[in-house]
């Protein structure tokens, strides 16, 4: 009888201080049909454009409250005065179906990842964070963006100093250049982490 080499799905997790472009790396993989993108749920308003149940699920606090209170979340985190969650259950099916799972999460919900108490979600994880080349030119990157006020600016950035120092809490780190680069050195990572020796199965 011949046996075949099969793997659980793996949990892609980017991180990146806003405006390092985290959210547009994510754009350009959630093109191509290697992952299930983790839409996450926040209390925070939607921005011009953005859809419900595509970009976010945009609950109300009570909502949201309500769900974590059950337990439905992988991790939640207060963010900048609004809560962001990510939805436990879609996770799991996906992971154990061998279906990739890609979320854009922010360094608290990407700790509280590591610490879950589910073993298989912790040996699914590869967790990238994207290191802006410094602060000015992630202060040029929010500039442009043109969706925040100076003030926010600022608050961003100091955000960001404090998230830039948890790199090493990370399995990679993308030294963010272009858009082009940084898709293709996560194509690196996702092409090692599919063939490692640990996550195949010999059935």
């Amino acid at each position: 009888m011949n046996k075949e080499f099969s793997r659980y799905g793996i949990l892609f997790v980017v991180s990146a201080p806003s405006g390092a472009g985290k959210s547009t790396l994510c754009d350009a993989l959630r093109q191509t049909s290697d992952f299930v993108y983790s839409v996450s749920c926040t209390t925070r308003p939607p921005r011009a454009g953005e859809i419900d149940g595509d970009d976010y699920h945009f609950l109300s606090e009570a909502e949201f409250a309500a769900r974590a209170n059950a337990g439905e979340f992988l991790e939640h985190a207060n963010v900048h005065g609004k809560y962001y969650g990510t939805l436990r259950d879609p996770i799991l099916r996906n992971l154990h179906k061998g279906v990739d799972v890609l979320i854009d999460i922010d360094t608290q919900g990407a700790a509280a990842i590591r610490a879950f108490d589910d073993a298989f979600v912790r040996q699914a994880l590869a967790d990238v964070f994207i290191m802006p080349p410094d602060l000015e030119e992630l202060r040029r990157r929010l500039t442009k963006r043109g969706t925040e006020t100076a003030e926010q600016i600022e608050v961003r950035l100091v955000t960001a100093a404090r998230e830039m120092e948890l790199w090493r809490e990370y399995r990679y780190t993308i030294i963010s250049r272009s858009v082009e680069e940084d898709l293709l050195k996560f194509r690196h990572i996702m092409g090692a982490e599919r063939y490692l020796s640990g996550r195949m199965i010999l059935t």
